[in-house]
């Protein structure tokens, strides 16, 4: 049976379970997680540390960390071209045209994102080159075309144009690669390529506001501060105009002023590029400046989605209300949650919450709640509310 989404969805995570085999053992990060994105739209994903939200981002990309390993359910993302894949289900090569392409990710550390030994103009155009050399090599025939037309071009222009006509039929031909191994023809072949490239990246800086990127472009990630290089990231993340955006808590290790400016150039970026973003934080002020709707996850289970608004002015599950009254507010008392996150090796039964939830039945601690629909998109996974189960509404809805 052929996987279906709705026309306004770019992406279902659907029952999803992720395990992880340790000498402790199992530990049971993700149970059953449910989420859907929009074209266009903003979801973020918020909860403590340990709820399963980083792994959940991971797997989306088919990089489940070891030793990690998926035990169910499915991730379904609509591809450029139209059809709906199973993320879970692509072979390895699929997935290597699909991350950087069509999924990119932020993450949280630029210094762990970025390779010290290279300068930033080859890490942003190896992803160019990964996913783009088609539209670059067209451009750096155009342009020698242009300086031939023009006079100004010569046996080099000649060579490079052939070389270029060449990769294009067949990238890995046996005489491509022998003609690149001669002294100086090697170089002369890669000039047009590369200067294409270089102003591509230059503008890409550009654009992520970088002051003097023919500057930057050659500079190494240590030469850059911290603000510079989640630009850079972003950079990367973004060369090949991808559907979907997953930033990992991509302002954690900046300052406030940086995070301001980082979270508007991602919300004006997005907008340009036309991109879908999942962005996860355990942070409700960044939550309620970027988002449109909120995932709220708790111990690997999301246990509240609804629009950004609704969450902050009603929001229903015992989980999301604390954690609103432990955001810190001016003259009123810290309120803090009490008990700790479980251990996901031995999670509580039933609602994994119970233990700290006062208002905790019975019933909590044996059976573990469904996510249900309370309004048209407000969903909660609790024993306090009734509703129509996720996903079993119409899609006219």
């Amino acid at each position: 049976m052929e996987a279906i989404l709705r026309p306004d969805e770019q992406l279902r995570v659907k029952d999803l379970v992720v395990r992880f085999y340790t000498y402790e053992g199992i530990v049971k990060a993700v149970e059953k997680a449910n989420l859907n994105l929009k074209k266009g739209e903003t979801l973020g994903i918020v909860g403590e540390t340990g709820s399963g939200k980083s792994v959940t981002a991971l797997t989306i990309l088919a990089l489940t960390p070891l030793p990690g390993k998926v035990e169910g359910g499915s991730i379904l993302f609509k591809r450029i071209n139209g059809k709906v894949d199973d993320i879970l289900k692509l072979s390895e090569e699929e997935l290597v045209k699909l991350r950087g392409r069509e999924i990119s990710m932020i993450f949280q550390e630029p210094n762990a994102a970025l390779d010290p030994l290279y300068r930033v103009g080859e890490q942003v155009a190896e992803a160019i080159l990964s996913h783009r050399l088609p539209e670059m090599l067209d451009r750096a025939i155009e342009s020698l075309k242009e300086e031939l037309k023009n006079g100004n071009g010569g046996f080099s222009s000649k060579l490079q144009l052939w070389a270029y006509n060449e990769m294009k039929k067949n990238p890995d031909a046996l005489k491509l690669k022998l003609v690149k191994k001669l002294p100086i023809i090697g170089k002369t072949i890669s000039r047009k390529l590369n200067q294409v490239v270089r102003d591509e990246i230059i503008g890409l800086l550009r654009l992520m506001e970088i002051p003097d990127p023919e500057r930057v472009v050659d500079s190494y990630p240590h030469e850059l501060s911290g603000g510079m290089q989640q630009r850079i990231v972003i950079a990367i993340a973004l060369a090949c105009s991808p559907l979907l955006l997953l930033a990992d808590e991509p302002t954690t290790s900046l300052d406030v002023t940086v995070q301001a400016q980082i979270l508007d150039l991602i919300t004006r970026l997005k907008e340009r590029f036309g991109a879908s973003i999942i962005y996860i934080t355990h942070d409700m002020g960044v939550i309620a400046e970027i988002s449109d709707r909120v995932a709220v996850m708790y111990a690997g289970n999301v246990v509240e989605v609804a629009p950004v608004i609704e969450l902050f002015k009603k929001p229903l599950h015992p989980y999301t209300k604390a954690l609103l009254e432990a955001i810190p507010r001016p003259g009123a008392s810290f309120k803090s949650i009490p008990g700790t996150v479980p251990n996901l090796v031995n999670p509580p039964s039933g609602c994994r919450f119970h233990p700290r939830c006062p208002h905790a039945m019975p019933k909590c601690m044996k059976e573990v709640p469904e996510l249900r629909r309370i309004t048209k998109e407000h969903y909660v996974a609790c024993h306090l509310y009734g509703g129509e189960g996720y996903g079993k509404h119409s899609d006219s809805d």
